[in-house]
């Protein structure tokens, strides 16, 4: 199980996987999500070599950002502010300032 700050860095979640097979992400009191390795693949595919916002907001992501994408496919609740710290960490992205990320190429 790894640790890692959220996107703003105000908390802290963990998660057990990788984005190659698929992650169980648990945060907050308790919950968890699992994000499949089809939809990690489905994600990357489509923010490739793309520079966009993370999308972290709670109630209002903005069109073509991460966390809209991912509340679109993958589930209703917020959850780029954990998504996000997993692609950089696992090499996927990068952090560019406080509110994008920018995507491998290939």
């Amino acid at each position: 199980m790894k640790e890692l700050a959220t996107w703003a860095g105000k908390s802290k979640f963990k998660y057990r996987g990788s984005i190659e097979n698929g992650t169980t992400i648990i945060y907050g009191k308790g919950y968890s999500i699992i994000v499949t390795k089809e939809q990690y693949i489905s994600l990357l595919n489509h923010f490739r070599g793309k520079t966009v916002d993370a999308g972290t907001s709670k109630t209002d992501a903005p069109q073509g950002s991460v966390g809209k994408w991912l509340q679109i496919n993958v589930t209703k609740t917020a959850i780029a502010s954990y998504v996000c710290p997993i692609l950089i960490v696992e090499g996927y992205a990068e952090g560019i300032g406080k509110s994008q990320l920018k995507f491998r190429r290939e």
